[in-house]
């Protein structure tokens, strides 16, 4: 049954509401939005530390090269030659020959070869207090 008045809610349709009930119906749901806006927004998620990431590129051989001098240097290795072009370093620590050579390999990787055959050093050997300096230098 459909009454019809002269306001534009004031006729009554079964399951529709009227004016008055539709504004306090919306005035309930901004209340219970701003109410709980202020409580959503104490909450933050933890998401831990990031994780420190390491990005490998192809080492650059005049950075090795002079890595590779320095440590020699720390070392107490006396340098009697340098070839940057071919990539070979020879010296001398008491007496004992020492050869260093830089290798660029095919994959665009450098390796890098310490030798000492008859140092007489030990606990650390030559052969490691190069290798040290040199991943100190090298920032590893």
């Amino acid at each position: 049954m459909t009454t019809v008045g002269t306001g534009r809610y004031d006729h009554a349709l079964p399951g529709t509401l009227s004016l008055a009930t539709d504004h306090a119906m919306r005035r309930i749901f901004l209340a219970l939005v701003a109410a709980s806006a202020p409580i959503a927004g104490c909450v933050a998620p933890y998401y831990g530390y990031g994780y420190t990431t390491t990005v490998s590129t192809p080492p650059s051989f005049d950075r090795s090269w002079d890595a590779a001098l320095g440590a020699a240097d720390d070392a107490g290795v006396q340098i009697t030659g340098a070839d940057r072009s071919s990539g070979h370093i020879t010296g001398t620590k008491a007496g004992a020959a020492v050869t260093i050579d830089l290798r660029t390999q095919a994959d665009n990787t450098l390796k890098v070869i310490f030798s000492s055959p008859d140092s007489k050093e030990s606990n650390p050997t030559l052969g490691d207090r190069w290798l040290s300096a040199y991943n100190r230098r090298m920032g590893r």
